[in-house]
């Protein structure tokens, strides 16, 4: 059996909530809860949800960039939690990130030449031929050598972004979270650098987890989708059955809040009552049940495991229940914004 790349089983983080720097931790932020999913090599994880999900904490957590409080995190079989220090250093080569803003991402008093040079002594790779791996980096995501010279001011946001996915591969990773790595990028950049993401995993067999928020985006990029709500995934599927015939009340919400180009075209309206409650006191039972239309009394009860069945992973006790007909499972209209960057991926 082949031990899948990343596995993540149980994933909590709390953040403790202090009224003063010193004072006693009054509740906690509960941004992660009980996460669990596995990532196989060269495969790409999108996970989507409102702000304030939990999307970027799960993220950083798989990295260890923060402590979870409880859970497991295990990478090429080894078990993240347990490693000291040193150990993580060397692990963390195999594991890297993009970053959402690609304008804070980058130190603005080095050069490219010197952002793309310093992974590559901390990990003491390729020494002696620094320079030519910075240039072999640059043309890998489509900018020129020359470019090595320059300060980060001096280019666009997408050929910024462009310059984080040089640094990730600069120390040849297995996997790449890439968090919110296209939402501060116009639409048809957006799509550049998606299908930059796209070629290098062909080449390079890299796997990705693709934190966004626009599911258009993670349709095109993502093998399989995570949606979050409130720290815990709701539904987890291959984007395919996913689209075709979501099964959570959430994920539904979701894909009908995407705009249609003829208003009223095949697409029954699925609105969310009220807003996301606060992550210090979550409600009881499913957390989901405060703006759900189909919730129930039992709803109230108890947290709802994430069964699955045929690949297809839903947290709710009524989805049976509640699931719309089959016929009207058919993928829905394509929405304009998506129509764009249909056109802006064709090669």
């Amino acid at each position: 059996m082949t031990v899948p790349l990343l596995q993540v089983e149980g994933l909590v983080k709390h953040f403790p909530v202090r009224p003063g720097l010193f004072g006693r931790a009054r509740g906690a932020v509960q941004a992660v809860q009980g996460v669990s999913f596995t990532l196989q090599a060269g495969q790409t994880l999108g996970v989507v949800g409102e702000s304030g999900c939990g999307k970027s904490t799960l993220g950083r957590l798989v990295l260890r960039l923060i402590e979870p409080t409880a859970g497991r995190i295990a990478f090429n079989g080894a078990d993240l939690r347990s490693l000291d220090a040193a150990a993580l250093r060397a692990q963390r080569r195999a594991m890297q990130i993009i970053f959402q803003d690609p304008y804070s991402s980058l130190n603005p008093r080095m050069t490219v030449g010197q952002t793309l040079t310093e992974p590559l002594r901390l990990h003491g790779l390729h020494s002696g031929r620094h320079r030519e791996r910075v240039a072999e980096l640059l043309q890998t995501v489509g900018l020129a050598p020359e470019h090595a010279q320059r300060y980060p001011h001096e280019f666009s946001g997408g050929q910024r972004q462009r310059i984080g996915i040089a640094r990730a591969l600069a120390v040849e990773p297995q996997l790449i979270v890439c968090d919110e790595a296209v939402s501060a990028l116009d639409v048809s950049v957006q799509a550049q650098v998606v299908n930059l993401l796209q070629d290098l995993q062909q080449r390079l067999g890299i796997a990705y987890v693709f934190i966004a928020h626009d599911l258009a985006v993670v349709k095109h990029i993502a093998s399989h989708i995570a949606v979050m709500y409130l720290g815990r995934i709701v539904e987890l599927a291959p984007k395919e059955a996913l689209f075709a015939a979501p099964r959570h009340p959430y994920t539904q919400a979701l894909l009908a809040a995407i705009p249609e180009p003829v208003p009223g075209g095949g697409r029954d309206r699925v609105l969310l009552q009220g807003d996301v409650p606060s992550p210090t006191r979550p409600p009881a039972g499913c957390a989901f049940h405060t703006r759900c239309v189909h919730a129930q009394p039992a709803c109230e009860q108890t947290v709802p495991a994430l069964e699955t069945s045929d690949g297809h992973g839903v947290a709710c006790r009524r989805w049976r229940e509640v699931l719309p007909p089959a016929s009207s499972h058919t993928e829905p209209p394509i929405n304009t914004r998506l129509q764009r960057l249909q056109s802006a991926f064709i090669r």
